[in-house]
C-alpha cells in the first residue's frame, strides 16, 4: 500500500470517529441531576414548565436575558438561564427541550425548543399536530 493511501485512511477514520462521538452526545435526554454531575459538558434536557414560579425577562434592561424555572421528567425544578429574547408563546409551550450545560446555580441554556399546540388546528381537536419551534442564544 502507498503511503497516501494510509494517510487517507487514518483521516476517514478519525473523521468517523469524530462523528460518532459528537452525536452520542444529543442522543437521549438527560435530568439536570445527570447535567449537575457532569457541568460543563452540553446535555439535552426535556421538562415541563414550572408555572407556580416566575419568569424574569425585562427587555428595557436586558433583551438577552431570559429566567424561568423547569421540572425534568424525573420532577426535579431547576432554574434555567436562556441569553437570548423571550420566546414568543412560551407560557403555552407544552413541553420544553434544553440544550446547555449546568452552572454552578442554574441551567444555562443555548436553544430551547418549544413543543407547542398547532395554530393551525381547530381549537378542541384531540390528537392533533404539534409545532416545534426552535430559539437559538445570541451569540452561540
Amino acid at each position: 500500500m502507498k503511503k497516501s493511501h494510509i494517510i487517507a485512511l487514518v483521516a476517514i477514520g478519525g473523521l468517523i470517529a469524530f462523528i460518532i462521538s459528537t452525536s452520542s452526545s444529543y442522543s437521549t435526554y438527560e435530568t439536570f441531576a445527570t447535567a449537575y454531575s457532569n457541568s460543563g459538558k452540553n446535555f439535552q434536557v426535556v421538562g415541563l414548565l414550572s408555572a407556580d414560579k416566575p419568569l424574569h425577562y425585562d427587555p428595557e434592561k436586558d433583551a438577552n436575558y431570559f429566567s424561568f424555572y423547569m421540572k425534568d421528567n424525573n420532577g426535579e425544578e431547576q432554574k434555567v438561564i436562556y441569553r437570548g429574547p423571550k420566546p414568543q408563546d412560551f407560557e403555552r409551550s407544552e413541553q420544553i427541550v434544553l440544550t446547555g450545560k449546568m452552572g454552578e446555580d442554574a441551567f444555562l441554556a443555548d436553544k430551547i425548543l418549544l413543543k407547542c399546540p398547532s395554530k393551525y388546528i381547530e381549537e378542541g381537536v384531540e390528537g392533533g399536530e404539534y409545532e416545534n419551534k426552535e430559539y437559538e442564544a445570541v451569540g452561540t
